[in-house]
């Protein structure tokens, strides 16, 4: 019988401000598989995405694995608001939650990222005090790009409103001078802003160099025939090239976190299980 989630504030680590609210999806069966931990989108994709973040939560508990879904600092639920937060803090969320599952389950560990999620799962996973494997949602290779299309609704709205000031690189000065700038009803921090524009989907870790790691990559496309673009090609080969062994799957589904109504893509649940279930019978690019 399905056991119900259990919905918890957990305190946020030493010198971060307030508490996270979390929902843990205990392992259905005698013991656990392994542990995930669900890293959200950003801004307004998170909100888009919180129907299949819990689909696939509760999938992954049915199979056998224990889900931790965290509400980063001034995110969903969680303390603070949106504008308070630095990309330090968010880093710091992600590797205390990921803790905290460990702390409670001696299992393997998987880092599951949305976008850019993702980002923060690889740089977080260096805090970490052991290894950890990746499950990765449509990853961005590099965080500059999500940036300047969300500065670009900002420069859009203005430009609509016969306010010119709004271009994408007076928005960038005004964070450069420590600004915060309103973007489709987020503050934008400068630290957020910052981190987010030199952030890099590459394996940040060098500790755990000599555990086995894995990644299980999914791009979603609503074509048939789609191939995943050289630039996450090239991304995939780096973790590769740091010994994850690392496989990459194209899926047909919408791209649910900016669909103008909640939609589902069940066939990207059905293959996330099937993929972390199955080891790797060898490493790829």
């Amino acid at each position: 019988m399905p056991t119900q989630p259990e919905a918890f504030f957990l305190p946020a680590s030493k010198g971060r401000p307030g508490q996270r609210f979390c929902i843990f999806h205990a392992a259905q069966g005698p013991v656990a598989k392994g542990c995930v931990l669900y890293i959200h989108p950003f801004a307004e994709e998170m909100n888009k995405s919180r129907r299949m973040a819990a689909l696939q939560s509760r999938a992954l508990a049915g199979a056998g694995y224990a889900v931790l879904q965290i509400d980063l600092l001034g995110c969903g639920d969680s303390s603070g608001d949106f504008g308070d937060a630095t990309w330090e803090d968010w880093v710091d969320d992600v590797a205390h939650g990921a803790q905290w599952l460990l702390n409670h389950l001696d299992v393997p560990l998987w880092l599951w990222g949305l976008r850019v999620g993702c980002l923060l799962a690889t740089q977080a996973a260096d805090q970490l005090s052991r290894s950890c494997h990746f499950i990765f949602w449509a990853p961005p290779t590099a965080g500059k790009a999500m940036l300047q299309q969300f500065l670009r609704l900002k420069a859009a709205g203005d430009m609509l409103a016969g306010n010119a000031s709004g271009a994408t690189d007076s928005l960038r000065r005004q964070m450069a001078g420590d600004e915060c700038v309103e973007v489709a009803g987020y503050a934008l921090s400068p630290s957020v802003a910052r981190g987010l524009d030199s952030a890099t989907l590459a394996p940040h870790i060098a500790r755990h160099a000599n555990s086995a790691r894995r990644v299980e990559w999914f791009e979603l496309f609503t074509r048939e025939g789609a191939v995943v673009s050289p630039a996450a090609a090239k991304a995939s080969a780096s973790f590769t090239s740091a010994a994850f062994a690392v496989r990459n799957h194209v899926i047909l589904g919408p791209a649910f976190w900016q669909t103008s109504e909640i939609e589902e893509a069940p066939a990207l649940i059905i293959a996330t299980i099937a993929a972390i279930t199955l080891a790797p019978t060898s490493v790829s690019a």
